[in-house]
């Protein structure tokens, strides 16, 4: 037995008529449109700090920005330990700032991309200046950014 060609349609309603419509009155999405709203929904998400990413729409995660603040603690004045920050970090191609404090710490923030944030918070932790004595890293207030605040590594003083 054959079945009638219903087109799109697998299935008559009551009276014989097609439940759907047929293909040709069908309206098609284009697909750069498409395109285009699942752009704004990544922008969009990424505007609110997820995490969320589209495969193969996505930076890798290491380009993702972020900032950090930080205080360094120990003997970190006095030691050329602000200007051997400033150096680092425009060598990792990070911006942000760095200054003395009044409490005998040194404090900051770094701005760019994670892989290369954590490789100056690691150099912060643990190197310093070379006659710099680092007791302790404090980072605070670290969040994912759209752009840069600063264009450069700066000695606050």
């Amino acid at each position: 037995t054959m079945l009638p060609d219903l087109g799109v349609c697998p299935s008559l309603a009551k009276g014989g008529t097609p439940r759907c419509a047929p293909e040709s009155s069908r309206r098609r999405i284009p697909v750069s449109a498409w395109l285009a709203g699942v752009g704004l929904l990544i922008a969009f998400l990424s505007t609110l700090g997820c995490s969320a990413r589209a495969p193969g729409l996505s930076m890798a995660e290491g380009d993702t920005l972020v900032s950090v603040d930080y205080e360094i603690f120990g003997k970190v004045q006095g030691v050329f330990f602000r200007k051997y920050t400033q150096a680092e970090g425009k060598k990792l191609g990070l911006v942000g700032w760095v200054q003395n404090t009044d409490r005998g710490t040194v404090q900051g923030q770094l701005q760019g991309p994670i892989s290369k944030v954590r490789r100056m918070q690691e150099w912060l932790e643990t190197k310093g200046s070379p006659k710099s004595h680092i007791d302790r890293a404090n980072f605070s207030n670290e969040k994912v950014i759209l752009k840069l605040d600063y264009s450069e590594f700066q000695i606050v003083k």
